[in-house]
């Protein structure tokens, strides 16, 4: 680690405060270039301790880039990871306040829940699936806090890889009921077809993420708990949103999920 740790909770603290007051900051690597891996997540595990003191939970973990094109242009060989606070639910059919964010986008997700624990090293997806208990549809609400959506890779993990909101569809399927590679998903926003993407679309199979995301926790001498709500990663390309948009994502063999923004 390159940063001490007064300058670690003065970051977590002025990132939080973007999020939760939405405005816009720049990214923090321009003043802190020298800052690494292991200080961008020591910032976001701030934030979260931040969160945590409040009173607020975590509601689950997720995993960002987790395509290869997009891996390999921001020349790195794993995925992104986070958490989304309960307080950052919305229903399934309900409103999100756009006033509330900075710059908001949409992305579909293939969540799982966990029925064992996860602990890498050496996590699979074979170990994955076994762990498994159900999937379920969801969309990502991402607003990055970096001005004009201009940040690197360390700056978008301190800032809790962009995290706002999410909303959960109310259908859920045992794993053996889907193939989740070829699982279809369509992405509209008033009524117009804006992305459509298969599950193999997240690293060639959405429980490939979950099996690195359970690695790097392992790394760090965690795990992922049985009972665990995880995100996967965006099927399809981040849409941006704009006031009074009715966003309708449908999912083959899981339903749709639709809200709109206030």
């Amino acid at each position: 680690m390159k940063l001490d740790n007064a300058t670690i909770l003065k970051l977590a603290e002025h990132l939080e405060n973007a999020e939760l007051q939405a405005h816009d900051v720049t990214k923090i690597t321009d003043d802190y270039p020298d800052m690494d891996w292991d200080d961008a997540y020591a910032i976001q595990d701030e934030i979260r301790r931040r969160k945590e003191a409040r009173g607020n939970k975590v509601a689950g973990l997720k995993c960002g880039l987790t395509s290869f094109a997009k891996m390999k242009q921001m020349g790195v060989e794993t995925p992104v990871f986070g958490f989304v606070a309960d307080y950052m639910s919305r229903p399934d059919g309900g409103e999100i306040k756009h006033s509330e964010l900075i710059h908001p986008k949409v992305e579909a997700e293939i969540c799982i829940v966990t029925k064992a624990p996860l602990k890498g090293p050496g996590c699979h997806v074979g170990t994955v699936m076994a762990a498994v208990d159900f999937v379920l549809p969801a969309v990502e609400i991402i607003d990055s806090r970096y001005r004009d959506f201009k940040f690197d890779l360390k700056s978008v993990i301190a800032d809790n890889t962009s995290s706002s909101r999410f909303v959960i569809g109310g259908n859920m399927r045992n794993l053996d009921e889907l193939d989740l590679r070829t699982l279809g998903v369509v992405l509209e926003i008033n009524g117009e077809i804006k992305a459509m993407a298969a599950g193999a679309a997240v690293l060639g199979h959405p429980l490939a993420a979950v099996a690195m995301l359970a690695n790097h926790l392992g790394a760090r001498g965690q795990e992922i708990p049985a009972g665990t709500f995880i995100m996967t990663g965006g099927v399809t390309e981040a849409i941006p949103v704009a006031k009074g948009d009715n966003v309708n994502v449908r999912f083959q063999e899981l339903g749709n999920v639709s809200f709109r923004f206030a």
